[in-house]
């Protein structure tokens, strides 16, 4: 009898051992506003969470599982978490306790698996109390932008390499992933911008951590951007395909299939970097308003096409006209928006290409000069480079009109031949042309 009792609990025991879930490892991303704790399991959880004082600490408790992989180890720059440990609870539960460096909100959800994931437990911690006041640089340039004041103001652009932290986006035959060659031109591209006179960039992220689709908006629209370009690297089943491709807004369907498949890929963008969609609402209709605004979507063709020609002067285009399709992130209703795919990790060349520090900053000099070009064309009112309007250059290139130059500037055509001393419609590439004021 003792021998079957022993046995029976024995085999109880392994029963109750084999029924728990793996809980795989967890990975951290510090951003300037929050950190993200994303905890990897092989099955379906449920999960309770609390507070802790004296010291600040976050409590996980899972039932009937047990740590099989590695807890990370807190970066220094990291604002909240000091570290993170486990042990065994209540004989066959898993307890983490996320050790923090002062107070903090917390928000945690599950995330189904998906094409790139399993199951996941996201923490989300941000500064609670007064601590949200000093939360960064992004922190006290919305306070900054929020001061009245009757000077004339640069303009802003808002800079998004996409992906990030738990999404990787495209990753090339060589090991190269998305996220990192977007971060690596944003910042160049954002660098370049500071140093021209009455333009001053911010980016959507600046690091290694998931920012949403539609939190980008929202950060551009606080920041009352002027021009928001989303910076992207392609991949494609053909590793031929290669180039770079420029898109804006269509809300009604893709200007090719291909550009359909790439803006699906792209607004599922928020499946794999994390987003908690158990209390979404219907806000973005508070964002979007009036999507029939024509005049945005309009200043974002031009706009783009401004980019588009300054980035053929690199190589071969992919596309050489500006496509369209229904990207999520290009959905601020007030702000000129563009897509740019700089090139296909996918193609080996691309990809050695896009590695180098060299051909990231020609990357960004050339989405500077479009830029340029643009605000030449349509400085917004208040700015600094409104108030220049009667001096404004335009260099002509190939295969520009007279006649359309006129009517992008919003200037009558005698006046252009006027100012500048032209009789006919005869004009060349790379002459300057002064732009007189509308």
């Amino acid at each position: 009898m003792s021998r079957f009792i022993l046995a029976l609990f024995l085999l109880s025991a392994v029963s109750a051992q084999a029924q728990q879930v793996d809980i795989r490892g967890a990975r951290v991303w510090p951003a300037p506003d929050r950190t993200r704790v994303v905890i990897d399991a092989a099955a379906s959880i449920s999960h309770t969470i609390f507070s802790l004082d004296n010291p600040p600490r976050v409590v996980i408790d899972i039932p009937d599982a047990r740590l099989t992989g590695k807890l990370p180890i807190a970066e220094a720059r990291d604002r909240l978490l000091a570290g993170m440990r486990s042990g065994i609870r209540a004989g066959d539960d898993l307890r983490i306790v996320l050790d923090l460096k002062r107070a903090a909100r917390v928000k945690s959800f599950l995330l189904r698996p998906n094409n790139r994931y399993g199951y996941r437990l996201v923490v989300d911690l941000s500064p609670s109390g007064s601590d949200r006041d000093g939360a960064g640089p992004a922190r006290s340039a919305r306070r900054h932008d929020h001061r009245p004041s009757k000077k004339l103001r640069d303009v802003v652009v808002a800079i998004d390499p996409g992906h990030g932290g738990d999404d990787p986006g495209t990753t090339g035959p060589d090991g190269t992933r998305e996220k990192n060659i977007t971060l690596a031109i944003a910042r160049k591209l954002a660098q370049l911008m500071r140093r021209e006179p009455g333009m001053r960039p911010f980016l959507t992220r600046d690091g290694d951590y998931y920012v949403g689709l539609r939190e980008r908006i929202a950060l551009a629209r606080k920041h009352k951007a002027d021009l928001f370009i989303s910076i992207h690297a392609d991949a494609c089943d053909d590793p031929g395909v290669s180039g770079a491709t420029v898109y804006t807004l269509s809300l009604r369907g893709a200007s090719s299939e291909a550009a359909r498949v790439l803006a699906d890929k792209e607004n599922s963008a928020d499946l794999i970097g994390g987003i908690d969609l158990s209390d979404s609402k219907d806000d973005l209709a508070n964002v979007l308003l009036d999507m029939t605004q024509s005049a945005t979507m309009e200043r974002s063709v031009v706009a783009a096409r401004k980019v588009l020609a300054s980035l053929d002067h690199l190589g071969d285009m992919h596309k050489t006209r500006i496509q369209k399709a229904g990207f999520v992130v290009l959905k601020a209703p007030d702000i000129p928006s563009m897509l740019i795919e700089t090139a296909y990790l996918s193609n080996r060349a691309d990809e050695r290409r896009l590695r180098s520090p060299t051909y990231q900053q020609k990357i960004a000099g050339a989405i500077l000069r479009g830029v340029n070009k643009y605000f030449e064309s349509f400085p917004p009112p208040g700015t600094i480079l409104a108030a220049e309007e009667s001096r404004r250059r335009h260099v002509i290139i190939r295969g520009e009109t007279l006649a359309a130059i006129a009517k992008e500037y919003d200037v009558s055509l005698d006046s252009l031949r006027s100012v500048n001393g032209i009789d006919g419609d005869d004009i060349q590439a790379g002459q300057v042309l002064t732009i007189p004021g509308s």
